[in-house]
């Protein structure tokens, strides 16, 4: 049943995914909610621009599953929201499920489910949080054939980096990752290299579960796409940009460039001429 719903989130052209992530309000963090202060407005220019997905919590899919019409991207339903991106890491530390998680995304016709994992320094307890959180919905997502998304996120110490940048480190990468797969993962969602060259091995540590490459903060669109580029060659399965979307002056255009490089291998040049267009 796992496969029907994968059949609406993975390109058929492709065989890969272009999940535009809009979730970033459920995490009570300002700087999250440039570009998307209007969520409405946000949701209806993303399905203008027609990405294959589009991922929202609980609060905003209603925005994207009340437009009617076959065509719309599928939903990828946030399920956990946690207090661990701002500059300095709070004195208690959470990573939350919603209730009836599986129940709540069926209802919402969504095509996938997505959960963190997170390895933070100085706060092993909210990695078990998310051990748990995804041990509890391995069994729901079964039973209800909905894909489970894992996001495995290695972050640097916030001593040092001032909170939520994230580790490009291939090792870490590699067992957080590998440990999103022991858990039960049918999709992984996970950071970029430092080196993209080495991507290769991420998705060899994934065994063949479809891995997706988060964004990160925004960045010109030449280096956006040179990534997307690279990682593509690399063995990626896809793509899950947020704020390079979001925060982008052109939504629509960037969406369609990086959806030519996505499923049509198109080049850095052709796709930096979409963004134009």
């Amino acid at each position: 049943m796992k496969q029907f719903r994968l059949n609406r989130l993975f390109n058929a052209k492709s065989g890969r995914c272009f999940d535009v992530a809009v979730d970033h309000g459920f995490f009570n963090q300002p700087g999250f909610l440039q570009g998307i202060e209007d969520m409405r407005q946000v949701v209806k220019v993303l399905v203008d621009a027609a990405p294959d997905a589009i991922q929202l919590t609980l609060g905003q899919a209603r925005h994207l599953q009340d437009i009617r019409g076959r065509q719309k991207p599928s939903l990828v339903l946030r399920t956990d929201v946690a207090n661990i991106y701002g500059k300095e890491l709070p004195t208690s530390r959470f990573s939350l499920m919603i209730e009836e998680t599986m129940l709540q995304a069926v209802r919402f016709d969504a095509a996938c489910v997505c959960v963190n994992l997170f390895q933070i320094p100085g706060a092993p307890e909210v990695h078990e949080q998310c051990v748990e959180n995804i041990l509890k919905l391995k069994p729901q997502a079964d039973y209800y054939g909905m894909p489970m998304m894992v996001e495995p996120l290695v972050f640097q110490p916030n001593s040092q980096a001032g909170g939520y940048m994230v580790n490009g480190d291939l090792t870490q990468i590699m067992y957080l990752v590998r440990q999103a797969v022991e858990l039960g993962a049918d999709i992984i969602k996970a950071d970029p290299t430092d080196d993209v060259n080495l991507y290769h091995k991420v998705v060899e540590t994934a065994g063949g579960i479809p891995v997706l490459v988060r964004g990160g903060g925004r960045v010109s669109d030449r280096e956006i796409l040179e990534r997307t580029q690279g990682l593509l060659k690399q063995g990626a399965a896809g793509i899950v940009y947020g704020r390079n979307v979001i925060q982008h002056p052109n939504p629509k255009g960037i969406t369609q460039a990086l959806m030519a490089m996505v499923h049509d291998d198109a080049s850095v040049e052709s796709a930096l001429a979409l963004v134009g267009a």
